[in-house]
Order: structure tokens, then sequence, then C-alpha cells
């Protein structure tokens, strides 16, 4: 296995590989998005602009099957740029593989000498990969889903969010708050451990030379349905728990 520049700061660990593929992830993001409002039109739209509005309506209707459809517009942003955020960071890691060799200890890289003996005198250093292979990143982003989701249940809807950590009974408060917790760890652990295997088997198939050749062009066309359907699930998910803690109460209703 490869090893990932780790950088100790101020008592922290930083991974200069998921570092790198997260800033440009942020970038291609951006420049997607940006390319497609540019020069928008009525009469002639560009091949873009019909790209992103299927891209839209698609994510408008996802949202819209777990909520009522006035109540998506406010999530419609949210849910596009998680999609091409994640769809982005899932495939940086499958075309690039930049490793570089060292044969002496570094010691900012934790690469010491007993390492390398054990290794056959080298240390194969990985600079770049898919920033979701990284369960830091993952639980960061289920971190922020998960602030989200009860910062807007508790601004939008209060009396009824926290009446439902008692439903159906209020012994059922400690499962209700158990279940609460599992669902970031849930998104980020899922996330994480598809695109992970994915880099190890691609890291795998490298090993075997020429001859692997066949086996990565038809992995990287599987992982690139594999990435869509993570960013996708992670997106619907998001979206349901958002659904539960706003607008639960009006479904009851109905």
């Amino acid at each position: 296995m490869h090893l990932f520049p780790i950088v100790n700061f101020m008592g922290f660990d930083f991974d200069l590989a998921a570092i790198f593929a997260i800033l440009v992830s942020c970038v291609i993001t951006f420049v997607v998005a940006r390319l497609a409002v540019r020069n928008l039109s009525v009469d002639n739209p560009s091949k873009m602009q019909n790209f992103m509005e299927w891209v839209t309506e698609f994510i408008h209707s996802t949202i819209a099957s777990s909520m009522p459809v006035h109540k998506v517009r406010p999530y419609l942003a949210l849910g596009m740029t998680l999609i091409m955020f994640i769809f982005i960071s899932n495939l940086l890691g499958l075309p690039f593989l930049v490793v570089t060799d060292a044969h002496h200890p570094i010691a900012w890289l934790g690469i010491t000498q007993e390492y390398l003996d054990s290794h056959g005198g080298s240390a194969h250093i990985a600079w770049w990969k898919s920033p979701t292979a990284d369960l830091a990143v993952t639980s960061g982003l289920a971190l922020v889903v998960f602030v989200l989701v009860h910062f807007l249940g508790l601004k939008t809807n209060r009396k009824h969010y926290l009446k439902h950590y008692l439903h159906p009974y209020p012994v059922f408060l400690p499962v209700n708050i158990i279940e609460t917790f599992a669902k970031p760890l849930t998104l980020s652990l899922r996330l994480f451990a598809n695109i992970y295997a994915g880099e190890v088997l691609i890291s795998t198939i490298l090993m075997m030379g020429f001859g692997g050749i066949p086996f990565m062009i038809a992995w990287q066309g599987f992982s690139i349905f594999v990435g869509a359907i993570q960013a996708f699930l992670f997106t619907v998910l998001t979206m349901v728990y958002i659904s539960q803690a706003t607008v639960h109460e009006e479904h009851e209703e109905h």
C-alpha cells in the first residue's frame, strides 16, 4: 500500500493528498456551476445549459420525493452543490495516481529507517486520491449535514422536532437519540467505504502491470457508476433527514 503525506501541525494530522484533492474538487465544482449559468438563453440554450437544466430538474424531483413540492426550492441549491461536489470528489482519484518513491528517512512525513528496512528500502508516497476516500472528509460532510438538519429542525419546526424524540412513547427517548447519531455515522461510513475500496482495488490492479489494463478500464467505468450512485444516495438521505426534521408534521396531517 502507498503512504499518504501526513503533516502534524499543532497536534493535528493533515493529509496533504486529501487537502490538495479537496481544493481541486471545490475549484472544479465552482467552475462547472459558473459555466452552467454563463450566457443563459431561452431561444438558443447551449449544451451545458440543457444538461444543467436536466440535472436541476432531476434534483428537484429527487427532493420533492421526500418533502412537499412547495418546500423544495430553499434546498435545491444545497442538493445541487452536494451531488456535484461529492460526484466530482469520488472521481478525482480514478484517472490520476501521483506516486513518488522515498529511499531515505523523511521525518516530517513519518518515514523512518525502520519502515524503509521493512519495505525493501523504499516508501511509495501517494500525493493524490479521491477526497471521499478519506474518512475525515466524509465525516466532515456528514457533520455539516448533522448540524444543518438539527438547526433547521429547531428553527422551523421546534415543537414537533423536539416532540419526535419521545415518539411513540417517552421510553423510546434513548433509542431515538441513538438513531439521531447513527444517521451521520452511516452517511460518512457508506460513502468512505465504497470509494476507499475502489481505490484499494485500483492500487492492486496497478501492481499487475500491463496485464491489468483491461481490468483497469472495466473498473474505471464501473467506478464512475459507483461514484454517481454514492453522490446520489448522500444527497437523497440528506434531504430525507431535513424533511423529517422540518416538514414531518405536515406529512402526518396529510
